[in-house]
């Protein structure tokens, strides 16, 4: 790997052997990139697929009484990347002293030095500003910029949940589950059931993949005084907790066209295709075998929450 590709000495790298000029700004144009680039690696700015698509598919669903407007579209998706940029960021700050001691998280950016502090906080800063101001779109209704600071305070919180209780992996579903409360919120003006049962499905839905992704930390939480399900009742018992909490993730899913009677026969389809990827997604783990985690957690899961959106819309528009 060349000494640019390293991180944090690039400038001095790069720009040491060029002339001024034309060519020094370009390097660090370059340098601007790549740091942008490692900030995005950092926050794991691709599983933002995670929870838009919950977000999508309440807009979807609040659109079909609700004239559209592609400021609300913007404003959603800002919202929504902003949201977890600033969450994921944070989290990383607060745990940086965890995670350099943690042999799984020990290559993150921030224990490597690869970002500095401050280059993370201010990202930090910057994405909760553009958060805030992202709701400015949904204007003349007030409600989002009103909710603003108390969501984003929630969600910088569950950085700190697992150092008192055992709740920090329904914390972390119920952050994720504000997604499609707030686009519902944010287009409609009122909260309603049906983007209630959806935020319910999202919480267990997290929740349960979260456990399963701690089981490869019981052993550090507990030296460290960490809460988790898996540290307290084991590998086996997370394990099982999880698997009960996506089998009421499937149900909740199933009690939505009840309070929203616009989705059919192939809304119920997608959904008993979603209850079989979470089995094979609990098959793939097991107490004695977690190697296949990650393809667990992060495959699985992109597929059952695109693949909801992807069935909803669907049904919607038929």
């Amino acid at each position: 790997m060349t000494p640019f590709l390293r991180g944090k000495k690039v400038t001095g790298t790069i720009c040491r052997n060029g002339p001024e000029g034309a060519s020094h700004k370009w390097c660090l144009s370059l340098f601007s990139l790549l740091r942008v680039r490692q900030l995005l690696e950092m926050i794991r700015f691709s599983h933002t697929l995670f929870a838009l698509p919950f977000a999508m598919l309440a807009a979807a669903m609040a659109w079909a009484d609700t004239a559209f407007r592609f400021r609300d579209l913007a404003g959603i998706l800002l919202a929504m990347v902003f949201a977890r940029s600033a969450a994921m960021s944070f989290n990383r700050l607060a745990d940086r002293r965890l995670d350099a001691l943690n042999p799984r998280t020990a290559g993150r950016h921030l224990p490597r030095g690869v970002l500095s502090v401050g280059s993370v906080a201010a990202f930090a800063a910057a994405c909760s500003i553009g958060f805030v101001a992202s709701t400015l779109l949904f204007l003349p209704n007030w409600l989002p910029l009103a909710a603003s600071l108390p969501v984003l305070a929630f969600l910088l919180g569950y950085s700190s949940s697992k150092r008192f209780t055992l709740l920090s992996h329904f914390w972390l579903g119920t952050a994720l589950a504000l997604a499609p409360l707030a686009a519902w919120v944010a287009l409609r003006g009122e909260v309603a059931w049906a983007p209630v049962v959806l935020g319910l499905a999202v919480v267990l839905w997290v929740a349960g993949f979260d456990m399963i992704y701690a089981c490869q930390d019981v052993t550090f939480d507990r030296t460290q005084g960490l809460f988790s399900i898996p540290a307290r009742l084991g590998v086996a018992g997370g394990l099982r907790l999880a698997a009960l909490c996506h089998l009421c993730m499937v149900v909740a899913l199933l009690i939505l066209p009840l309070v929203y009677d616009r989705f059919g026969l192939v809304y119920y389809s997608g959904v008993a295709a979603i209850g079989l990827l979470l089995i094979y997604e609990h098959r793939l783990v097991r107490p004695d075998d977690l190697t296949r985690v990650n393809q667990a957690f992060f495959y699985v899961n992109a597929v059952v929450s695109i693949g909801l959106f992807v069935i909803g819309v669907v049904d919607l528009v038929m």
